[in-house]
């Protein structure tokens, strides 16, 4: 369930340095076609892929993936901009950016729980971040959790020292006591609690339920977002969902495999979420549930200053496609 001008205005190298190495799925016979496809090293982003992988759903319908890792939402983004990514994975904190036309969201995945506001021990409550040191890495659903929990409290970034860096960074940096609190989100948070058992958490999406929901969702290019990949792509997203949901414990195993990864650190993980299957997707999409879902979200990126107006969430998603892939 994590995250920008400053991502925007950042060199295209910038979006290649945060990529882990390439992993090459797929055939390479004739007639199929490329796809290039971003994801984050969790259950979250990393689970269909290692399922389509598995599955060779990827050759079954026509294309040759090849996958890169990175370290957020927002620099996939920028990585389909800059045309090296046709297709990549976000968390809700990086919706904003497909609202404001630098993407299109082809598919939901997931509803997330990971993210979290923690504190050093000591801090047991979110009106005492007041003027302490907060690290948020910008855009991101931990940007979106410590906005809100800010608010509840009655404060705004204006009352903490905001100290941007990257989610990887917020793990070493809290773990060394150079951050008093941070937004951040499992299973990073994981490694943070074995150098720091006794932090405390102030703050969980579950909280802000009635207000908003986290969806994790599947981007493209706004090339991609029309074409032979716009069709094939969804196809596989499809049936990779209701894999995950019939062999969830598989599916686990797989991606382990694929993060080389301890099953039972992936299985924790795999619950902080509500995988999504096929058929659930397409009844939101007809009920108007993905549409509300979108346009609350468009709501908090208005108020903390990341849209100037809420856009129809048809301008840039397009349930209405993933739903049709079916047919």
């Amino acid at each position: 369930m994590k995250r920008r001008s400053l991502i925007f205005g950042a060199a295209a190298t910038l979006a290649l340095a945060a990529c882990g190495n390439d992993d090459d799925s797929g055939s390479s016979s004739g007639g199929t076609t490329k796809v290039n496809f971003g994801y984050i090293g969790d259950y979250n982003g990393t689970s269909l892929l290692a399922v389509a992988n598995d599955q060779k759903l990827w050759a079954k319908h026509g294309l040759e993936a090849s996958t890169k890792v990175f370290t957020n939402g927002p620099l996939q983004v920028t990585a389909l901009n800059a045309g090296d990514l046709d297709f990549g994975y976000i968390g809700p904190g990086a919706i904003w950016l497909p609202a404001s036309g630098k993407a299109k969201i082809v598919a939901l995945n997931s509803l997330g729980n990971a993210d979290r506001v923690i504190a050093q021990a000591g801090i047991t409550d979110l009106s005492q971040l007041k003027g302490k040191k907060v690290g948020v890495p910008e855009g991101t659903s931990g940007d979106m959790i410590l906005t809100l929990a800010l608010k509840k409290a009655g404060l705004t970034s204006n009352d903490i020292q905001r100290v941007p860096m990257e989610a990887a960074t917020i793990v070493s940096a809290f773990s060394s006591g150079q951050i008093d609190a941070a937004g951040i989100w499992y299973p990073l948070l994981n490694n943070i609690k074995t150098k720091k058992p006794d932090l405390v958490e102030l703050a969980k999406d579950a909280d802000f339920a009635s207000e908003v929901s986290f969806p994790t969702a599947f981007v493209a290019s706004n090339d991609a977002a029309s074409g032979d990949k716009a069709t094939k792509v969804p196809q596989v997203l499809r049936e990779a969902m209701d894999y995950r949901k019939a062999n969830p414990d598989q599916t686990v195993k797989l991606v382990a495999a694929m993060l080389k990864q301890d099953e039972a650190a992936v299985k924790a993980d795999a619950a902080n979420s509500e995988m999504l299957d096929s058929k659930t997707i397409d009844g939101y999409n007809t009920d108007g549930t993905a549409e509300k879902w979108f346009k609350g979200l468009g709501d908090y990126f208005v108020g903390a200053g990341k849209l100037k107006e809420n856009p129809d969430p048809k301008t840039y998603y397009l349930g209405e496609a993933f739903s049709k892939a079916a047919q």
